[in-house]
């Protein structure tokens, strides 16, 4: 992979001059490398890639809480397909769904029609889950896919009917999807990235792990940490404050250098 360094805003004060990392294919190289090394498709057709702070499952290792298995429960009477994007048929009225669901939840005109029409036809979109209820006799939510098997399966973006609030539809179809995809056999699902503290609910899952720019881990007080980090003033980096590293690495800045996934 090529990379590349896109300088931000810096704080010469405190010498933090930051870089957004950005990696590039090279010729046979298939998108999961990126994914084991916590980057995250910026492309939809996926010839650029963003290094973030990534949450993933790791299906073996995953069995459903009783937390899981009560939200499955609320969704008892919906179902849902996986199907290839070839094979689905993106009509108006799925237009209209997914629309009103982004106007809602992202605002008016940010998930536009061209945009929406552009997610399901890239690349990124290789596959979908069409959620179903099959009491009232209605579709209820979709969710683009990208799935390369056996490595990974990222879920992408979620629209759903809002009024299924009470049934927690859209922690069902999330539920739903590692799941499946665990007793499918895929190594890894990928849920996004996780910055605030509404984003935890993607750790509530058996191998759930997020990526902390040198290696996975699954110490969810220090995500809490990081993310409580980010809210206050920063006057150094991550890596070289002392707390961090005392309250999860011993102290030790080697035992990160150890665990990193990059190497020449």
């Amino acid at each position: 992979m090529k990379l590349l360094f896109s300088e931000a805003a810096p704080d010469y004060t405190h010498y933090i001059f930051p870089y957004a990392i950005w990696a590039f294919p090279e010729a046979g190289e298939q998108p999961h490398l990126f994914f084991e090394k916590g980057f995250l498709p910026s492309s939809k057709n996926l010839d650029r890639f963003y290094l973030c702070r990534s949450v993933r499952v790791a299906l073996r290792e995953f069995a459903p809480s009783s937390e899981n298995r009560r939200i499955m429960r609320k969704g008892a009477n919906i179902s849902f397909q996986l199907t290839a994007r070839e094979n689905f048929e993106f009509t108006d009225q799925w237009r209209e769904f997914c629309l009103t669901y982004a106007d809602i939840k992202f605002g008016k005109e940010i998930m536009t029609a061209e945009r929406l029409d552009n997610l399901i036809n890239s690349r990124i979109t290789s596959h979908l889950l069409l959620f179903h209820d099959s009491a009232a006799k209605k579709d209820v939510g979709l969710v683009t896919l990208f799935l390369e098997p056996p490595q990974v399966a990222q879920y992408y973006y979620a629209f759903y009917d809002l009024n299924y609030y009470r049934q927690s539809l859209g922690m069902f179809m999330m539920t739903a999807a590692v799941d499946h995809f665990a007793k499918a056999k895929i190594e890894h699902i990928y849920l996004g990235s996780c910055y605030s503290h509404n984003a935890l609910y993607k750790t509530q899952f058996a191998g759930a792990e997020f990526f902390n720019g040198s290696c996975w881990s699954r110490n969810l007080e220090e995500l809490k940490y990081l993310i409580a980090r980010g809210s206050q003033p920063v006057t150094e980096h991550l890596f070289e404050s002392e707390d961090y590293l005392h309250q999860f690495y011993e102290g030790d800045l080697g035992k990160l250098v150890e665990k990193s996934v990059f190497s020449k």
